[in-house]
């Protein structure tokens, strides 16, 4: 048994802590079989002295322990020593540290500085300090802030790898600073400067592309904190004493682009103007920095139709390009960003909007690596203009997000799926950039809370995303009022708006989300407010019937069952209905949040108000035979999902639900609200093949339909993309944008089989379910505790399923096609044994569209001999969407008899209307 992975709030050794009781955790690592902690000892010192001794403490307790020492200091580093025993005797030990910050934004003795440039200049900002240092130095940091975005150097390099710090927060009530390690950066003779770029604060935002959202001058904060090896400190601050100057950065502007001058020299030095702002709003670097993460080589360079020269980069990302060059003096080098080329093969820049997204980078005549500081773009493709000779292994890509760990891995047999699930980690990568974006691309690029809300299970899944939603979150409650709710965007600068259904629920259902995937009370305890005010919000705004029925409301936001018959984006499922459904469900987690923090009085009132919202639902969306208001596939996911229907309704929903799949020949028609809970209702109502062939559609409207067509992250809409290769012109049309991407909770759970029985998989549930069309599956997931794996192939007439459980968790396993669930400790588990329907899935699965069943040799032969000349007739789907699911109660050889009856009567003109 070893200890690894030791985090201090879910951080690595930590550097510029600001939490004054922060939380351990760590893994346990064993080979064995049934290894749990049987106790534990926490030591933290400081220098030589201890200031925590947890004591021999006799618990399994391996996550988020509470520090429970002596008063923290500022700017001070701490070392921890844990050391746990086992079950089996065993004893091992492992050690980090982590460094506080100023502990509070009042100990900052700095002043805020700004500038006056004497005309209408664009550039960011240069703020510049000379200083000396006489004597050794033993340590040095920098904390510091911006209002805007900001770049620190020390003598011409650059510190630390952050990008967009201090991040985007509700500046008007919290503001992040950063602690940056300079040990080994300071000479004798200093300069440090600080360039402020407008970032989200002044810059141009919103969809009217306007500018100032939150001041109309940008200003910096920063103290240098030096220690000499003699013991004396100094401490260098911004002052009246710091000058200002112009630099390269001519522009920058997030939406815009940035262009870098080289050869722009200006030594003028203007002085600094004093300014205000309450540095009781700082607070600590809360999640994970921005940083680049990954570098991509151009794959392809051509020359489109219209004469562009355009390097490929093979993969739609968030980010900017690298460009190193030894180019004339004066040279301009222009690039244009783009996701997609149009169908003729040009660069289609209108999914960006007014986004101009354009770099320019201005020569010296030497060599020089460039990139932007201040702005980033969504794209896969550059226009590159200002080079005679381009040459592509000179551009690399670079990726931008926050650098969140990368907790989940899922493969499988099929290849598309293979895509699908890379399309959707690549879609949260893009828009995890400090804030959960709705896309990096164009003109918006906002925190909208719905696409959170309901991606936020796959985002646990896929990275460790417990700080970053923590920080997302306290923005929220400090955007939420009693006049209108929760915003629709957080940080909100579209102004105020009442609350809507499933957006605002954001407020409940993320913190609930967390819980069940880190086991972390403390955000529960921090949000509670919040998660409460919203339910209250509603409740006061509630008619005599006890329901929300007023307001504006999103509904299934771009449902296609409206989309069919007019250019509505809300759906066709009555928006109350979906209010008032998402009313209960948050009602009633807040009712389970108030039991957990042991509030009786809470719990008592939202249980009993839970009850209220579930009976007046019924009575008014439910008719006494079971027939739903709304009868679309939404309505349906919603009142099962959300458990608001009773026994003796389920089974009637239940079938109108498949009902409508199959009016709609297997396929979904749901949108923003009913999508992520559409496969998991299946799957838990009897339903889970059908599940299977939804999920494995090919063509309009599916997940694979947008792999078909090339996609390499999630789309914002089932037909960003036509069959045609037109593109969707509502103007509302990201390619980038993953709340369909909402599916991958589904994958990890039903087919990979990862659940939870308890918050934070102490308690873990393998349940593997197969579907047709796949016959392998490989999934991992890094949990607080360690890394969960679930394997399994069906191939030949067996099955294998292969567990791994980590130390200090127990699981319940419920293998395919086996009744008694097996209850497991920790370890590795293999199981094989043959199929009960000796059914080899991979052989005779017979995908839904025209290309596979042309390339599947059996069925090729049958449709030739039994309906000679109709490989390209509609009516063919139609047979083989029937006859799929016909194998799950007949032998492939009666399904076989029953396609060659249906190829025959389709055959027959007279029949085929009928047939239809």
């Amino acid at each position: 048994m070893e200890l690894k992975n030791l985090r201090i709030e879910y951080m690595d050794n930590p550097l510029g802590l600001d939490i004054t009781n922060p939380r351990f955790s760590w893994h346990l690592v064993s080979s064995g079989q049934g290894v749990m902690q049987a106790a534990y000892q926490i030591a933290v010192t400081t220098d030589t002295q201890e200031v925590w001794n947890s004591g021999k403490v006799e618990a399994d307790t391996s996550i988020l322990v509470e520090y429970a020492g002596l008063p923290l200091q500022a700017s001070t580093l701490y070392q921890i020593h844990v050391t746990v025993w086992d079950n089996q005797g065993n004893q091992a030990s492992i050690a980090g540290h982590f460094e506080t910050g100023l502990l509070k934004g009042s100990n900052f003795t700095a002043d805020w500085i700004t500038h006056t440039f004497p005309d209408d200049e664009t550039a960011p900002p240069v703020f510049q300090k000379l200083f000396t240092v006489e004597k050794d130095i033993l340590s040095a940091r920098v904390y510091a802030s911006s209002l805007g975005v900001y770049e620190i150097s020390i003598n011409g390099n650059r510190v630390g790898d952050h990008y967009f710090a201090p991040g985007w927060t509700n500046y008007n009530e919290r503001l992040q600073y950063q602690t940056y390690n300079l040990d080994g950066l300071l000479e004798q003779q200093n300069k440090i400067e600080i360039t402020v770029g407008n970032g989200w604060y002044k810059g141009i935002f919103g969809f009217t592309c306007t500018p100032n959202h939150y001041g109309d001058r940008v200003a910096t904060i920063a103290e240098l904190h030096i220690v000499y090896t003699d013991g004396s400190k100094e401490v260098i601050v911004t002052d009246d004493s710091w000058k200002v100057t112009k630099g390269p950065i001519r522009s920058s502007e997030i939406y815009m682009g940035e262009t870098y001058d080289s050869c722009y020299v200006d030594d003028t030095l203007y002085d600094v103007v004093p300014f205000s702002y309450n540095n009781e709003r700082l607070v600590a670097q809360e999640s994970e920095p921005v940083s680049i993460t990954r570098r991509l080589s151009a794959v392809k360079f051509f020359t489109t139709p219209k004469g562009e020269q355009v390097i490929d980069f093979g993969q739609i990302l968030t980010g900017f390009v690298e460009l190193q060059i030894t180019g004339r003096e004066g040279q301009v080098i222009t690039i244009r960003h783009a996701e997609v080329l149009d169908k003729e093969g040009n660069l289609y820049p209108e999914t960006l909007r007014q986004a101009i997204s354009v770099d320019r980078f201005i020569c010296n005549g030497k060599e020089q690596i460039f990139r932007p500081h201040f702005t980033f773009h969504g794209f896969r493709y550059i226009a590159v203009e200002g080079l005679e000779i381009i040459q592509p292994e000179l551009f690399t890509a670079c990726v931008l997000h926050s650098h969140l760990e990368e907790t989940g891995s899922l493969t499988t047999s099929n290849e598309m799926v293979n895509q699908l699930f890379s399309n959707i980690q690549w879609s949260q990568r893009g828009n995890f950039l400090d804030i959960p974006t709705d896309c990096p691309q164009r003109d918006e690029r906002l925190g909208w809370t719905g696409d959170a809300q309901v991606f936020a299970g796959t985002a646990a899944f896929n990275m460790n995303v417990a700080t970053f939603f923590t920080k997302w979150l306290r923005d929220l409650a400090s955007e939420q009022t009693e006049e209108y709710g929760v915003p629709h965007v957080i940080p909100n600068i579209l102004g105020n708006q009442e609350g809507a259904a499933a957006w605002s629920d954001a407020a409940v259902i993320i913190p609930w989300v967390m819980y069940q995937m880190y086991g972390d009370l403390k955000l529960l305890e921090q949000q509670y407010d919040s998660m409460k005010g919203w339910v209250d919000y509603i409740t006061v705004r509630c008619g005599v019937n006890g329901l929300w029925q007023t307001g504006f409301q999103y509904g299934d936001w771009l449902g296609l069952d409206k989309e069919e018959i007019s250019n509505e984006r809300t759906g066709a499922t009555d928006v109350y209905l979906v209010a008032n459904a998402y009313y209960a469900y948050s009602t009633e987690l807040v009712a389970k949040t108030a039991k957990l923090l042991n509030k009786s009085d809470d719990a008592s009132k939202y249980e009993t108000l839970y009850s209220q919202i579930k009976s007046a639902f019924q009575e008014e969306y439910i008719s006494a035979t079971g027939r739903l208001v709304s009868e679309t596939q939404t309505a349906c996911v919603l009142a099962l999902h959300f458990n608001l229907v009773d026994d003796k309704h389920r089974e009637r929903i239940r079938k109108t639900l498949e009902s409508n799949i199959a009016q709609h020949k297997n396929h979904l028609t749901t949108g923003f609200v009913g999508t992520p809970y559409l496969c998991h209702v299946l799957s838990e109502n009897q339903m889970h093949e059908l599940a299977g062939i939804l999920f494995l559609k090919e063509d309009f409207p599916s997940w694979l339909y947008a792999v078909k067509k090339g996609a390499t992250t999630i789309w914002e809409r089932w037909n960003s993309i036509l069959p045609n290769g037109d593109f969707d012109t509502s103007g509302m049309n990201s390619l980038n944008h993953y709340a369909y991407g909402s599916i991958g909770e589904w994958m990890y759970r039903k087919l990979a089989g990862i659940n939870q029985i308890e918050p934070g998989f102490k308690k873990i549930l393998i349940h593997p379910q197969f579907i047709k069309g796949i016959s392998v599956v490989e999934a991992s997931y890094h949990s607080v505790y360690g890394e969960i794996k679930s394997s399994w192939s069906c191939r030949n007439g067996e099955i294998i399923v292969n567990v791994t459980i980590p130390a200090n968790t127990t699981a319940v396993i419920k293998l395919p096609e086996q009744e008694d669930p097996i209850e497991v400790g920790s370890g590795d588990y293999c199981f094989r044994y043959p199929t009960q329907t000796n059914l080899d899935i991979e052989r005779f699965t017979l995908d839904s569209t025209l290309k596979e069943v042309i390339e599947e040799p059996i069925a090729l032969q049958i449709i030739e001999e039994h309906a000679p000349g109709m490989l390209d007739h509609p009516m063919i789907q139609y047979a083989y969407d029937f006859s799929i699911s016909e194998l799950l109660t007949n032998t492939p050889e009666e399904t076989g008899e029953l396609f060659k009856l249906l190829l025959k009567t389709l055959n027959n003109p007279k029949e085929q209307e009928t047939i239809s």
